[in-house]
């Protein structure tokens, strides 16, 4: 498990605007499951709802969903490597539209040169001032 989430951290994901709208969802929807296993206190508190029926707890924070395109994703991600471990990365690379399983998208990223790679969407939670240096300038994906 990671450290302590402190209040002044932040949670976004950058996707590429240009791709499908489902593809667009199922790539929050990645990301966002690899931050929470990386991060479950994101998580809140199971709650019960005005009938006493306990329903599941949802992620305490804003997670803001901004708008890149691959050529974006591709210059940044780079940058990013550089400030990991301190910043959590993880990325969603166009290898899901060919491969069928874990470990053939695991095959395909080790045989792919970094110059290769299309983005689909990067995930990051750290320092609020960290994150938005790469992305404080990015509109929300609408």
């Amino acid at each position: 498990m990671k450290e302590e989430i402190a209040p002044e951290n932040k949670c976004v994901l950058v996707i590429d605007e240009n791709l499908p709208l489902g593809v667009i969802a199922n790539t929050a929807a990645i990301l966002s499951m690899s931050i929470g296993k990386s991060y479950p206190d994101l998580v809140g508190f199971e709650l019960a709802d005005n009938d006493g029926f306990i329903r599941a707890g949802i992620t305490t924070r804003a997670i803001p969903i901004l708008k890149g395109d691959g050529r974006l994703l591709k210059k940044i991600r780079p940058q990013l490597k550089e400030f990991e471990p301190d910043l959590f990365v993880v990325d969603l690379i166009g290898a899901t539209k060919t491969t069928k399983s874990y470990e053939e998208y695991a095959d395909q990223l080790i045989q792919t040169p970094e110059e290769k790679l299309e983005y689909f969407g990067i995930g990051l939670f750290g320092a609020k001032k960290l994150v938005n240096k790469f992305t404080g300038s990015l509109g929300l994906l609408r």
